[in-house]
């Protein structure tokens, strides 16, 4: 009885298998030679959530990739496990109830005599890891989750003698209640694909990963379709999806949430692989660092898209970086809804909800440009503005800045974080984190900027050190199109544009909001074009110095 039970469960997995085309059909009508099912439990796994059945996953899915390749089944149960490696030709199906647990033993986590990652796919291809069930990393179980990891005053990461709060930045007697905890030995990633083609995640709920939760590494070919990344937020480096040096992936229908970036591109890897052709949209994501992080190492990053995304309770909404050799090009960020808010304890990110910069990692770096990224299409509420930083030689090309709304409010651990600009990593330390009055747009260093039918709108009561609507300062080939707004303060000193140190400036078809009082300060501009067709009914000023070498006409005046 038993034995036909179990022969009707797991024809009825063949027969879902086949309808949802993980397996072909015509695979169970060539004999018993050519079995494509591997249940899991037939190789001696217990599913009972206690004994290790590390070797009998692998015992599996060495004989089905022996077999020519097919499907290792996990019915329901929670399969306690260290390091699993998948080979080519092998799709892990999870059905819903089914549980791969990280052991908590580190010792349990190797291959080849090197810690590893839970589930390892190396120098592959063909592979599928898909179904409705769980893998969960047991994080909690390498962390001192009672303990908050601290940086020690003049680390290399930060100099609290640049920082508006100096030493009492990020003090535990401020609370410590958004962590990051203390973390022990660990294993990371959790899912870890190097050198691999055609791979594909799909549906699969990842859990609790204790570092990153998956490492895309020299690959091309990769599919990751509706799934789940759940981690503690507590937990420092929990990265959700980290694709480093690989082409043609593409990121879909997912929710990620975690202790670090929910997804990154970057050019660390075989520095002769370019990371490009990279799509990611319709996700939701909640981080304590950046929703999105595209830049750093020392490959290119060229040719991604993001597009339909709501990034929420975030400590930065978009990132694009260089710190090392690799450029960054051709990127597009657009319909997206952001929200982000400071965070205290070590979290990179100051609640921008766009970063752009460029700062040296190290004193030798040649560092690579940023290039052609375009921001449309966007809905913004934080507690921080914009910031687009370049750096002496390399100043940010072509960067556009189209439909944004954005609105600034005030945070309630402004006093004790806010105020600072945070450029980190950088070995520049009076550049790596700093104090520096907070505009509603900053942007310094910049050839090729467009600022285009922006809206920007303040909460009430803002902190003294919120200053500008838009400041713009060493720069060059600047176009304000189509901005409405104002600066911080409606009784206050700074203006809706401020400009400094640039030459060959437009500023057309803008609106003074209400309460403006000046509407453009400038100084040290050359080559100051057209300021044409703006609304200025609603400023006191419209411009100071009042004499200026722009071309004016179609202005509605005060």
């Amino acid at each position: 009885m038993c034995n036909i039970k179990k022969s009707v469960c797991l024809g009825f997995v063949v027969v879902m298998l086949i309808v949802s085309g993980i397996i072909p059909e015509t695979a169970q009508s060539e004999g018993s030679n050519s079995q494509t099912v591997f249940n899991v439990k037939d190789f001696g796994a217990t599913g009972n959530g206690k004994t290790n059945d590390t070797a009998a996953i692998n015992n599996a899915i060495n004989i089905c990739n022996k077999s020519g390749g097919g499907t290792v089944f996990f019915p329901g149960g929670t399969y306690l496990s260290g390091t699993i490696v998948i080979k080519s030709n092998v799709t892990l199906y999870l059905d819903a109830g089914a549980v791969i647990m990280g052991s908590g033993n580190i010792d349990d986590y190797g291959a080849d005599g090197l810690m590893r990652a839970l589930i390892v796919i190396q120098n592959a291809e063909n592979v599928t890891i898909t179904g409705r069930g769980v893998i969960d990393g047991n994080g909690d179980s390498f962390m001192e989750m009672d303990k908050v990891k601290t940086v020690e005053p003049n680390s290399a990461d930060y100099d609290p003698q640049y920082i508006r709060q100096g030493t009492d930045y990020m003090h535990e007697k401020f609370g410590t209640e958004d962590g990051p905890v203390l973390p022990k030995r660990r294993p990371h990633p959790m899912l870890e694909i190097n050198n691999c083609s055609n791979f594909m995640l799909r549906d699969v709920t990842l859990k609790n990963s204790p570092a990153w939760a998956i490492r895309l590494i020299d690959s091309n070919h990769a599919d990751f379709i509706g799934i789940d990344i759940i981690n503690n937020p507590m937990i420092p480096n929990n990265d959700g999806i980290h694709c480093t040096s690989s082409r043609n992936i593409h990121i879909s229908d997912c929710h990620f949430e975690g202790g670090d970036d929910a997804i990154i591109v970057t050019g660390f890897g075989d520095p002769n692989k370019i990371s490009e052709n990279i799509t990611v949209t319709n996700c939701t994501l909640e981080s304590r660092s950046a929703g999105i992080r595209v830049g750093y190492g020392d490959s290119d990053i060229r040719n991604c898209t993001f597009k339909n995304l709501i990034i929420y309770s975030s400590n930065r909404g978009l990132g694009v970086f260089v710190r090392d050799r690799g450029s960054v090009e051709n990127i597009i960020f657009s319909d997206i809804i952001i929200k982000t808010r400071l965070h205290k304890g070590h979290w990179w990110g100051n609640a921008e909800p766009i970063h752009v910069s460029v700062a040296p990692q190290s004193e030798d770096t040649n560092m690579g440009h940023i290039k052609n990224v375009i921001f449309s299409n966007i809905i913004a509420e934080c507690e921080s503005g914009i910031v687009v930083h370049g750096w002496k030689d390399r100043p940010i090309q072509g960067l556009v800045l189209d439909n944004i709304k954005l609105r600034i409010t005030e945070s309630p651990i402004n006093d004790i974080y806010g105020g600072n600009f945070d450029l980190r990593p950088t070995h520049v330390l009076e550049k790596a984190l700093f104090k520096h009055n907070i505009p509603g747009i900053y942007c310094g260093m910049v050839d090729g900027l467009r600022i285009q039918n922006v809206e920007l709108e303040w909460e009430d009561n803002m902190h003294e050190f919120f200053s500008h609507g838009i400041e713009c300062e060493n720069f060059n080939n600047l176009i304000i199109d189509g901005f409405n707004g104002r600066q911080p303060h409606k009784s206050g000193q700074g203006a809706a544009i401020s400009l400094s140190n640039g030459s060959n400036v437009t500023i057309r078809n803008c609106i003074a909001a209400e309460g403006t009082q000046t509407f453009l300060k400038f100084s040290g501009i050359k080559d100051q074009r057209l300021f044409v067709n703006n609304d200025l009914s609603r400023a006191a000023t419209v411009m100071q110095p009042a004499k200026s070498e722009f071309k004016l006409f179609g202005n509605y005046m005060p």
